[in-house]
């Protein structure tokens, strides 16, 4: 299973210049090294910090939930890593369909875009608050090719280095990269001047940002379902003294979300190239690719000609949706900003995310499936709206009631989720230690670890036996 994850919150992309500026509830935004300084009320007794919030601590307390929120996604990012092959719940959903490990990217979109608002509350100048972003997007994308590129080989391979030829463009970093700089660049450029003392006048001073969300979500939909996508082929390799294969995947269809013949994978293709894409997609664990399915296996005799194709889970189009994602986070930073009282931002909170819910859902019942691969609009639904009430039971335990000391360690890595995310995530850590070994490349203490392993020998367990 791709490294999920995701990533912290573009806080230190929201530190940017605004020190001076920064609002007592913003915690931190992206912890890229730097810490954001904030301020904080004077302590109370245990028994009062249990007691729901005032009116003016309101004010003058920083959200805590933040870097809880960001915690518990980066600890549910490991746990799909590390034992996805224990349960299917914890493992990507093959193609349609959401498990636990399908609601990581959103989540980490999600709270990427509450910290922006917080983060450009106020901006002495908007075109050095754009190139800063510029950037910092710029500096994560970079992080992603070097992490997610392929430079880094799997564990148990001592050698490194990627050839550029078959270099991975797109990533999860790349995605999120792409994510923040959208939506910080919307809340540069696309606010209005009125004061916010209502819903209604909530909606309207960000109506751009509305407009803008509405429109990526069109032109989503429009391209998925009215792209013709033609046959296609594709080579895999043979032999290294022979001549690769060539397969092809007949299509000439519209509108169709299948593995083989959907608009996101031939817009991938014919713009990144499909030796750029991502070689081990989820749909190989499905039954038509796998017999070991819902695990990686070997083909079944009669498997099609794309079980064997690249697909990038992380590619162009589907990234349109996750800036939408990003923007809806976005919202929810905007009702910190603009309403003190918990009973009101609970309540704008909660209407936004309870219609998420229910129309993600009517519509994969009407046939738009919920699919993380192609982050399909019903996805995109109910996985922010699913992230809307993890944000609220969070910011209800820790902002409201007080329960700060049960979720330190979240707290923690929540503020350090990019460095665990690159040491854990990424494999770098595990790649780093691997390279000591006795006698043999293979006695190293990765191996010899099932936690570093826990997949394989799942799998060998229980379907290899």
């Amino acid at each position: 299973m791709e490294s999920y994850v995701a990533i912290k919150n573009f806080d230190e992309d929201v530190e940017m210049g605004n020190k001076k500026n920064q609002i007592f509830e913003s915690r931190s935004v992206i912890n890229n090294g730097e810490k954001t300084t904030t301020s904080f009320s004077s302590s109370s007794s245990s028994k009062q910090q249990r007691q729901p919030q005032t009116q003016s601590q309101t004010q003058t307390q920083r959200l805590i939930s933040l870097d809880v929120f960001r915690g518990l996604t980066v600890g549910l990012m490991i746990l799909v890593d590390e034992a996805g092959g224990l349960l299917p719940a914890l493992n990507h959903s093959p193609w349609n369909g959401v498990t636990l490990a399908d609601l990581v990217m959103p989540f980490f979109l999600f709270i990427v875009g509450v910290s922006l608002a917080l983060a450009y509350k106020k901006l002495s100048s908007r075109v050095d608050a754009s190139k800063k972003a510029i950037l910092r997007a710029l500096k994560l994308l970079a992080l992603g090719l070097f992490l997610q590129g392929g430079y880094f080989h799997r564990l148990g391979d001592l050698t490194f280095g990627v050839d550029l030829n078959q270099l991975r463009w797109m990533g999860i970093l790349q995605r999120i990269a792409i994510a923040y700089l959208f939506t910080a660049l919307c809340e540069i450029w696309l606010k209005a001047d009125n004061t916010v003392n209502s819903g209604s006048s909530l909606v309207k001073k960000y109506r751009y940002q509305w407009a803008v969300a509405l429109f990526l979500s069109g032109l989503y939909i429009f391209l998925l379902y009215g792209l013709y996508v033609p046959d296609w082929e594709f080579q895999i390799p043979t032999e290294p003294s022979s001549e690769p294969m060539t397969l092809s995947v007949k299509c000439g269809v519209r509108g169709d979300t299948g593995p083989a013949c959907n608009a996101v994978g031939m817009i991938d293709r014919t713009i990144l190239g499909i030796q750029h894409l991502y070689k081990r997609p989820t749909y190989a664990r499905m039954p038509e690719c796998s017999i070991n399915s819902p695990a990686y296996g070997p083909l079944p005799p009669d498997a099609p000609t794309w079980c064997e194709a690249a697909f990038d889970p992380e590619g162009l189009l589907s990234s349109v949706m996750a800036i939408v994602t990003c923007l809806v986070g976005l919202h929810f930073g905007h009702i910190i900003i603009h309403f003190k009282d918990h009973r009101v931002r609970m309540l704008y909170w909660l209407i936004p995310t309870s219609c998420c819910i229910v129309f993600g859902l009517t519509l994969d019942l009407l046939g738009m499936h919920m699919n993380k691969v192609l982050y399909s609009f019903s996805y995109t639904c109910v996985t922010a709206g699913a992230a809307g009430f993890l944000f609220v039971a969070t910011y209800l335990l820790v902002d409201i009631y007080g329960y700060s000391r049960l979720t330190m360690f979240f707290q923690w890595m929540g503020k350090h989720a990019l460095m665990i995310y690159i040491l854990v995530a990424c494999n770098v850590f595990p790649v780093l230690i691997q390279g000591f070994y006795w006698g043999n490349p293979q006695n190293n203490i990765v191996i010899s670890i099932p936690l570093f392993n826990l997949n394989e020998f799942v799998n060998h367990l229980f379907y290899y036996s």
